[in-house]
């Protein structure tokens, strides 16, 4: 499918599928091989957990179409790309395509653009969490990257970096057959393993401090401080991203009312705003820049407070929940701050099984005539164990702080899945309709 590629899901259209009464199943057969359309669902008349087939749903169908005056029509949606598309092939049968109005309060059915590779390789990553809802921006792209960076940053080293690259290379050769229908995701575990190497080079780490690279930056075991505030800058850093995405899915939901006084709108992004700021201040002694953002935050807060206080109704009850709502608001952007800390604690401890590891090594190579064997054990078994381990864990952590910490600011709730409606089933010349 030729889908036009835009910031949020491919536009879609609500559209009434029109034919004679008497071409109302060649139609709908001729939809089903297009297979552009997600056809409402019709009502089969059926028991609860009956199997439908093909054919009876094809039937449902046909019998569930608007008649009027010789002409039958079913309604649906469809991506606003494919129109033309649709359009020629239904005329074939006599049968056109109808735009209608989206109905009020429905959002239409979200569909991803996968035309380009990185977006369909990182798109399981979104898809894991849950359908973007049709009105936000897609952060497919830009949530594999902060992955990617994460993942990297928890598991520096640059020999298993280049071990996740070989895998890489691997998926995309398509040359093992089991892993063939996990090729698409080769750039998102390429991009994982370059991350992990390019941290690696950072960190002088090459299948531990084997010594074979110098520290370019810092060694996470030497200089732990460094290394949390660098984690948590990272973290400030996507969360103040998180929060301005957030701001405008919640424009573009419910317009400006809705964006200004949400906690993941713009109240929120403003208090988490100025508390960095505060804080940059505060570190550099700048006491107009703290004042400053102490002013920003209090903006935050006073537009929370409202934004509280409206929905709960007013009054005490209101008074009440907008109280709750800016506290738990400020414990959330605090606990979410600090869980980007696991960034370094996670470095550390890779780290530290490579030091493991390493030092095994070198005392096993001096365990007499044996030792340069039982050091080459130690060292390939070892880096397997730590290699295994500590992928899981960066990949869980990565994982967790994409869907709690980030994606938690983006959406508020998600979508629905378009799904094109097809049968397999051979027209039949002649059917009665």
């Amino acid at each position: 499918m030729n889908f036009s590629q835009e910031l949020g899901p491919v536009r879609m259209r609500r559209v009434a599928l029109v034919a004679p009464s008497q071409a109302v199943r060649d139609m709908l057969i001729e939809a089903s091989e297009a297979g552009v359309v997600q056809l409402d669902d019709p009502p089969t008349g059926l028991p609860s957990g009956t199997t439908v087939t093909d054919s009876d749903e094809l039937a449902a169908r046909v019998s569930s179409a608007v008649r009027h005056r010789g002409a039958a029509a079913v309604a649906g949606w469809c991506p606003e790309p494919e129109l033309a598309g649709l359009t020629g092939r239904l005329a074939a049968v006599g049968a056109a395509v109808v735009p209608l109005p989206a109905p009020a309060g429905v959002d239409p059915p979200t569909l991803l653009s996968a035309r380009r590779p990185l977006r369909r390789a990182f798109a399981p990553l979104v898809g894991v969490y849950g359908v973007v809802p049709y009105r936000d921006l897609d952060p497919t792209v830009p949530a594999g990257i902060a992955y990617v960076v994460m993942f990297g940053m928890m598991f520096g080293d640059a020999g298993h970096g280049l071990l996740v690259m070989a895998a890489a290379a691997l998926l995309a050769s398509r040359r093992v057959h089991r892993l063939a229908r996990f090729a698409s995701l080769w750039p998102f575990v390429a991009g994982a393993g370059a991350a992990a190497t390019f941290f690696g080079v950072l960190y002088g780490e090459f299948f531990g401090p084997t010594g074979v690279l110098p520290v370019v930056w810092l060694s996470p075991l030497d200089s732990p401080l460094p290394l949390l505030g660098a984690g948590v800058a990272v973290g400030a850093t996507l969360l103040a991203l998180a929060h301005a995405v957030g701001a405008v899915n919640r424009w573009r939901e419910g317009g400006a009312r809705v964006a200004l006084y949400s906690a993941t709108g713009i109240a929120g992004a403003a208090l988490f705003l100025g508390l960095a700021v505060v804080g940059a201040g505060l570190v550099l002694r700048w006491h107009v820049l703290a004042w400053g953002g102490g002013a920003v935050a209090a903006v935050g807060v006073i537009l929370s407070v409202i934004g509280s206080f409206t929905e709960s109704g007013g009054g005490a009850v209101g008074a009440t929940a907008a109280g709750i709502g800016v506290f738990d608001l400020v414990v959330r952007l605090g606990s979410n701050l600090v869980s980007f800390a696991r960034l370094a604690a996670f470095g550390m401890t890779h780290g530290a099984l490579g030091w493991v590891v390493w030092s095994g090594t070198v005392a096993a190579a001096h365990a007499g005539v044996a030792g340069p064997v039982l050091a080459v054990a130690v060292f390939v078994l070892g880096n397997a164990i730590a290699f295994a381990l500590e992928a899981l864990v960066a990949g869980v952590q990565a994982l967790r702080l994409e869907f709690y910490e980030l994606f938690s600011h983006l959406f508020t709730g998600t979508g629905k899945p378009f799904v094109p409606w097809r049968i397999r089933i051979e027209a039949q010349e002649g059917s009665s309709c």
